[in-house]
């Protein structure tokens, strides 16, 4: 299958290498450093065994038209940085290529599909200007949730960290042919794809502790298992929860583990920066609204009170806007 991914950053590069050793005919949509290191020795991933294997197949370039058209098309990246490669993306695109979206939060083709009165509603928070919506048609998309951790160590290198699963679904919920073939391609890879037909409860899932835990941990650079231990950070996490889960609800969506359940699964990852607080800590801007202003909006949308969830994406906008001002980046140090 010949795939390009956009982004060989933590999840892309991991993606691709895996895609590549298995056969696949992969192509990195990647600028500057990575995009040399590419070129230069190929897309090196260390699995968490410390097993090293190098793709030294796959392309890179920065060039949409010259990568041409498509099967499949990654997008792996965060959801706030989308919008800048939108305008190329058709550039990828022929008459039957899918675009596999794994961004993290409410995506922008949220409401295409889902029925009900919301149908066709547009995520002003995601893709405020309907842009994502008219470069990238929500008929091409098959959502994807996406569960590994890893981290781009240096240009060109990930390094794995932990898990494999990428579930997949049709907007629609039905078991298409394409959405199969795609959980074939990835199990092909080593990788767990499953095939669901609810595929925003799987977002909800994943979103239900990132809308929480990311924005605590960077308002108060604090990891997981100081947030989930602390008991009145530990109790602002579930009041959040609750929030989002009432408005999941008001969605049509249930959960498969208890709030009790999915805090005791963050506490158990231990001492772990979320990746908004890695983002604060290096200056880079966060991924906010995707994962908190989102969940605001929908509560808006369904007429659902969201007071913790708003008072804690006002606070953690106000941090970035700062650091975005200071051109800045916020950290703790030891004290001499």
């Amino acid at each position: 299958m010949k795939i390009a991914i956009i982004g060989a950053g933590a999840i892309g590069g991991y993606v691709g290498v895996k895609l590549a050793l298995a056969g696949e005919d992969v192509t990195f949509i990647v600028r500057g450093a990575n995009l040399d290191a590419i070129r230069k020795n190929g897309m090196k991933l260390i699995m968490h065994d410390g097993t090293e294997h190098v793709a030294g197949n796959v392309k890179a370039t920065n060039d949409y038209a010259q990568a041409g058209q498509q099967d499949m098309v990654i997008l792996a990246m965060k959801a706030h940085q989308v919008e800048a490669v939108a305008q190329d993306m058709p550039k990828l695109f022929g008459p039957d290529t899918t675009v596999v979206t794994m961004q993290n939060g409410i995506p922008y083709w949220y409401f295409h599909k889902h029925g009900g009165p919301h149908e066709g509603s547009q995520v002003q928070s995601v893709d405020p200007t309907g842009m994502l919506v008219e470069m990238i048609p929500p008929r091409r998309v098959i959502g994807c949730v996406v569960y590994p951790a890893s981290e781009l160590v240096a240009p060109g290198v990930v390094r794995h960290i932990e898990g494999d699963r990428f579930p997949v679904g049709e907007l629609d919920g039905t078991a298409s042919e394409r959405v199969t073939r795609i959980s074939e391609c990835f199990g092909k890879a080593g990788f767990k794809a499953p095939v669901l037909d609810n595929i925003r409860s799987e977002i909800w899932l994943k979103l239900w502790g990132n809308l929480t835990f990311n924005p605590i941990s960077a308002l108060a650079h604090s990891t997981l298992v100081d947030i989930c231990q602390y008991p009145l950070s530990r109790e602002l996490a579930a009041s959040m929860m609750r929030e989002a889960q009432e408005v999941a609800h008001k969605l049509g969506v249930e959960f498969r583990v208890t709030l009790d359940k999915r805090i005791a699964g963050a506490e158990k990852v231990g001492k772990h920066k979320t990746s908004m607080l890695q983002d604060i800590e290096g200056g880079r801007a966060p991924e906010i609204d995707a994962l908190v202003g989102s969940v605001v909006e929908l509560g808006r949308l369904t007429q659902t009170p969201t007071p913790h969830i708003d008072t804690v994406y006002a606070l953690v906008k106000l941090l970035a806007r700062s650091m975005e001002e200071e051109r800045g980046q916020v950290r703790l140090q030891p004290l001499a």
